[in-house]
């Protein structure tokens, strides 16, 4: 993560000889190092050779096993499901339960203000960036694929709606969503966010913390306040973050709204296609290829030396990070309509692929982020001064293969969950060559991917 001023450099290279390299000054700026969540990328051990090797036979092999022994679709979406037992669906539906979680989540989000509004302006005495910048954004990551969509729980601010609803009730109305609106108000939140971590002038600061999120806030009620407490399920950015990355969670909920546990490939195959779907993981898929880039020397050098200074030059690079991960899918799309033939949503249809992918990145990437940050953040939080970070809890060997893994088995589970829907969609003449250019489009993802890892 290109984050400046959470301490050392914590990739792969963190148990190593390379530890440290991955730091690089940033003369006539207020930060003093860059951290990257996977560390340098010569800091990883392991033979690139090997690694597109391993990834191309991955690939193929699975495409070509899918074409021949997987014939029918087999995916049932949010049919399906063992329903857990009752005793379970009533603890998890319970109201003390849910009212329970809304409170933790505004007690965290009021402790986050204090430390903003009484800490220090510095990261490695102040708790709240690394609370922000890790345990929120990276660890909503494990506690969705565990749990399920944790956030529409806990979001502080759908808790604060309903507050100031039975505070000042309504005189009129909400205004219904307009259907073409979608999730690309969460798209815009997403790249925002990413935006303030990757590209803003001090995203550690906790002046540009308070702003960020008191402007998040604000238009976030104002918004609910128009269209009701369903605007936040594709309103807010995060809410969407964590219930698109549930789906890939054992635990979900069915059509008929019973608690089940259920094969990942049938939530993730319930993803509703709706307008701003590919945007949304478009964004997620970019912003995590520019923050692989982000520490690469060259890339450094150009952000020091451009005329138009670090903060349009960075942003400039995310936002065409995320078009070209957005022009490549929409290629694949043209191509998959001219060799099957007229579909009435092929950009969505595929969409659903796309998010193990970007799973994949998000572990290869924040993984040592996350368990060494982490629990540093919360050992300041508990008034620890001067909080080290712990050991890496892997090698510099085994780090490398975690993420070199994680990118593989992310693009794997695309190209089962795209053939998947091709044969449902398609005829069988046409399934397997339809999925010609999502092939060619997943390695092209993986070679960028893993260059951005390895070279």
């Amino acid at each position: 993560m290109s984050m400046l001023g959470l301490g050392p450099d914590t990739g792969a290279g963190g148990g190593g000889d390379g530890g440290g390299q991955g730091v690089v000054p940033y003369p006539a700026e207020p930060f003093t190092a860059l951290a990257h969540g996977i560390g340098s990328q010569h800091d990883l051990p392991i033979s690139p050779f090997y690694a597109f090797a391993g990834a191309f036979t991955a690939l193929f092999v699975s495409f070509l096993a899918l074409g021949l022994l997987w014939s029918a679709s087999r995916f049932r979406g949010d049919r399906s499901g063992i329903a857990l037992p009752a005793v379970l669906q009533r603890a998890a539906d319970r109201p003390a339960t849910r009212t329970a979680l809304r409170l933790l989540g505004l007690a965290a989000a009021l402790l986050l203000l204090l430390h903003l509004l009484l800490g220090p302006d510095d990261p490695a005495r102040n708790p709240a960036p690394g609370a922000v910048y890790v345990l929120f954004w990276v660890g909503l990551v494990p506690a969705s694929l565990l749990l399920g969509p944790v956030w529409a729980l806990l979001n502080p601010l759908r808790t604060t709606h309903r507050l100031l609803s039975r505070a000042l009730p309504r005189r009129s109305p909400h205004r219904p969503l307009p259907a073409r609106l979608g999730q690309w108000p969460a798209a815009i939140g997403l790249f925002g966010f990413t935006w303030l971590e990757l590209a803003a002038p001090d995203p550690a600061s906790t002046t540009t913390l308070l702003i960020a999120l008191a402007l998040y806030a604000t238009a976030q009620l104002l918004f609910a306040a128009r269209f009701g407490e369903r605007w936040f399920a594709d309103g807010d950015a995060f809410e969407a973050y964590s219930a698109l990355l549930a789906r890939l969670a054992p635990l979900g909920r069915r059509s008929d709204g019973c608690l089940v546990l259920r094969n990942p490939f049938h939530g993730l195959d319930a993803t509703p296609e709706r307008p701003g779907l590919v945007a949304t993981v478009c964004v997620l898929l970019g912003s995590t290829a520019y923050d692989g880039f982000s520490d690469h020397p060259t890339w450094i050098n150009a952000l020091q030396t451009s005329p138009l200074g670090r903060t349009p030059t960075a942003t400039l690079g995310l936002l065409g990070s995320v078009a070209l991960v957005a022009t490549l899918y929409c290629l694949c799309a043209a191509a998959t309509r001219l060799v099957c033939g007229p579909h009435p949503g092929p950009l969505t249809a595929f969409a659903h692929s796309l998010v193990p992918i970007a799973l994949g990145y998000l572990i290869a990437h924040y993984f040592s982020l996350l368990v060494i940050e982490g629990p540093r953040t919360v050992s300041m939080a508990l008034g620890t001064d001067n909080a080290t970070a712990p050991a890496p809890p892997l090698g510099p060997g085994a780090l490398a293969a975690l993420q070199v893994v994680a990118v593989i088995t992310g693009h794997v589970l695309g190209v089962v969950a795209a053939h998947d829907r091709s044969v449902r969609l398609f005829p069988p003449a046409r399934a397997v060559a339809g999925q010609l250019p999502l092939l060619a489009l997943m390695i092209t993802y993986t070679i960028g991917g893993l260059g951005l890892l390895l070279n």
